[in-house]
């Protein structure tokens, strides 16, 4: 079952181990300094700060004179920083499910991209030919613009479908199909060995994919094979990306998932296993930081977002009528943009989120804390 991209249902996919590095990497332009010996500055214009000084004495330890000191500033910079950077310079991402410009994917690929950061691509594998067609044609070039004014570059592009492990797991009625032709080493265990020979490492791991084959069925009408294709596609192939591509992620990285309100609220309409797929990948979110953050220090989080009109996301049927109730019921009442579900996901790939892990964080207006439709006819 292939791995479909978008907010509420992802994709992914990509390509044999050729190496095509772009060249220009988009950059914030703002660095943010820790100095010892500089004042503390910033842009809500607080000047300085007395030393911090600290002394104790017991009779098992003696701790004299514990000084902290940030700046934003360092010695002999004649301007003051606007505040807190993202800065991702040096920093190198995967991410996986990304087909178009209109999912959260592609928003998410941008804001690291806006931050420094080097961009690679998983593309679900049907999907490849015409998601590279339009890069090369420039029939995204409009998409690709950074708040800087210059382009993404997306240094390759990746096929993937992270319903498979390794060749021995794809069926012969998968590797027969036209679709497929024409692509090789597309399976989870290969692509990252595919980014090693190209790359080397990594320092950010994007799972930006779902799917639910029987999305639009009731659960009590979703068939065990639905229920565990979903299962499959939108949260064990998180596992399945983490325990590949953590062997070369640099210490101190960082690996983000996409997960919907349904895995806690009922949602009626989100069917067919979908929403026990978003609460198992929570789960599995809290047990990944954990065990990936034991092994390699790497910090594991999920963003609940909210509904976004992405084309995966309208294979539900009823996406614009989400959107619509979002705008009217949560607390802040504005259309919800892709680009602030990546911008929080640079936040919490980047140092200044150096200690945030295990989490859920919610981007969708503050819809997650409301317990009763503003808009409900029993109100009225």
């Amino acid at each position: 079952m292939a791995a479909i991209a978008g907010s509420g249902l992802q994709m992914a996919a990509s390509r044999p181990c050729l190496s095509s590095r772009g060249i220009f990497r988009a950059s914030s332009g703002v660095e943010f300094h820790v100095d010892t010996s500089a004042r503390l500055t910033s842009s809500s214009h607080v000047s300085s700060v007395q030393p911090l000084i600290q002394s104790f004495t017991s009779s098992h330890m003696k701790f004299k004179k514990f000084i902290m000191r940030a700046a934003s500033t360092v010695d002999g910079d004649q301007g003051a920083s606007p505040g807190l950077a993202i800065d991702l310079k040096g920093k190198r991402a995967f991410i996986a499910g990304i087909a178009d410009d209109n999912g959260y994917g592609w928003a998410i690929a941008k804001s690291l991209a806006a931050a420094g950061a080097e961009i690679l691509v998983g593309t679900w594998v049907p999907a490849l030919n015409i998601f590279e067609t339009n890069l090369r044609r420039g029939k995204l070039d409009e998409s690709r613009k950074l708040p800087n004014g210059s382009l993404m570059e997306i240094t390759k592009v990746y096929p993937l479908d992270a319903v498979f492990d390794n060749l021995e797991d794809v069926p012969e009625d998968v590797k027969s199909n036209k679709r497929y032709a024409g692509s090789t080493k597309w399976t989870v265990q290969e692509v990252a060995e595919c980014v090693k020979e190209d790359f080397g490492s990594i320092d950010i791991l994007v799972h930006s994919l779902a799917n639910g084959p029987e999305v639009a069925k009731p659960l009590l009408e979703t068939s065990r094979k639905g229920y565990l294709a979903a299962i499959s596609a939108s949260s064990y192939s998180y596992i399945s990306l983490l325990k590949h591509f953590i062997p070369i992620m640099n210490p101190g990285g960082a690996a983000i998932s996409l997960t919907y309100i349904a895995s806690e609220r009922i949602i009626p309409g989100y069917g067919g296993g979908m929403s026990s797929a978003k609460a198992a990948l929570e789960s599995d979110t809290r047990v990944l930081a954990y065990e990936a953050g034991r092994s390699k220090k790497i910090r594991v989080n999920t963003i609940s977002a909210g509904p976004l009109g992405s084309r995966a996301a309208k294979s539900i049927g009823f996406i614009e009528k989400m959107i619509e109730y979002s705008y009217k019921n949560a607390p802040v009442q504005k259309e919800m943009l892709a680009e602030e579900v990546g911008n929080a996901a640079a936040f919490l790939v980047s140092p200044l989120a150096s200690a945030v892990t295990g989490s859920v964080v919610y981007v969708d207006n503050g819809l997650n804390a409301m317990g009763l439709a503003s808009d409900s006819p029993s109100l009225l």
